[in-house]
């Protein structure tokens, strides 16, 4: 998956990107409303903080740079405090990332100070594959591209259900697990990841494995995980019993509400009605908050996705 993804001609590292040119949407994507949003988030924490010089922002997987730059059009109360930082792994997306902000390939090392934001990253940070087929074994990719099966685990990793049906599968997350240990610890502020959370590992390992483990491209379903590698996503509901335990957890729906997003919808729809009769393109982009709302907390879709936040250790 790793080399599928990132490796030389992975999906990622030849052009595979976020957007409505690219193989799917994510919130940003939908409109500016969702950054309008975050910047709304951001200037609370400055304010909590005491409205410090400095506020940084650390944004893990940041694609083409879409939320850093609807968030900057925001123009938060926090914007000359604001140090936004586009943590993206690919080099040609962050060739896409727009002026007034850092970029780098990865986060820093040491103390990391601020907030940090994960919006649908931990779902696609490689992971391993368990697979029930009397007993529990962990899947691997030979050098002809075909799958094959370990011996079975010993000891059984303790998230995998005793009890499970035959061809039964389920990811080990064990990277992201790590990946976000770590920088919680090194964090003095407050970490928000956006994603595919499922309750517990149990749960994946009972449904369909390609309910949850899923491709992606051209903005449709892709093909079987092994197939094509390099040409489509690999991504994953990411098991939240494998990771530390969230201090809040709410939907995208119930986030968004939390932090003002009725508010700036109803902002768009009074600018609109002012300007009805004689609309310019601010009118219009404030009329499609509407629109944008109804996509980004939509409970069949977007608007079903969890959010999670970890309060640093640092």
């Amino acid at each position: 998956m790793a080399e599928a993804l990132y490796g030389l001609g992975g999906f990622y590292t030849s052009g595979g990107r976020a957007g409505r040119r690219g193989d799917f949407l994510t919130s940003p994507e939908v409109g500016p409303l969702f950054g309008a949003v975050i910047a709304r988030f951001l200037d609370a924490e400055w304010r909590r903080l005491g409205r410090p010089d400095t506020l940084v922002v650390h944004e893990v997987g940041a694609g083409p740079g879409t939320l850093a730059r609807t968030v900057l059009a925001a123009e938060p109360d926090c914007r000359d405090a604001l140090d936004y930082v586009a943590v993206e792994l690919s080099g040609s997306q962050r060739g896409s990332h727009p002026e007034g902000i850092r970029s780098r390939g990865e986060l820093p090392d040491g103390r990391l100070e601020g907030v940090v934001l994960m919006n649908e990253l931990l779902d696609n940070l490689p992971f391993r594959l368990a697979v029930h087929d009397g007993a529990w074994r962990e899947a691997f990719v030979d050098a002809q591209g075909d799958e094959v099966l370990s011996a079975p685990f010993d000891p059984v990793p303790a998230v995998l259900p005793a009890d499970a049906a035959l061809g039964a599968r389920a990811p080990l997350v064990d990277r992201a697990a790590t990946f976000l240990s770590d920088t919680i610890e090194r964090l003095n502020g407050v970490l928000v990841a956006i994603d595919y959370f499922a309750p517990t590992t149990a749960g994946l390992a009972s449904r369909p494995w390609r309910e949850w483990l899923r491709t992606y491209a051209g903005h449709e379903r892709g093909r079987h995980y092994l197939a094509e590698p390099g040409a489509q996503d690999i991504t994953c509901e990411v098991p939240l019993d494998q990771l530390p335990e969230p201090e809040a957890l709410r939907t995208q729906a119930q986030w968004l509400e939390l932090h003002g997003i009725t508010g700036l919808v109803d902002e768009g729809r009074r600018f609109w009605e002012e300007h009805a009769s004689a609309p310019d393109l601010t009118a219009l982009r404030m009329r499609s908050r509407i629109s944008e709302a109804e996509a980004l907390t939509d409970p069949s879709g977007l608007g079903a996705f969890l959010v999670a936040e970890w309060r640093g250790r640092a």
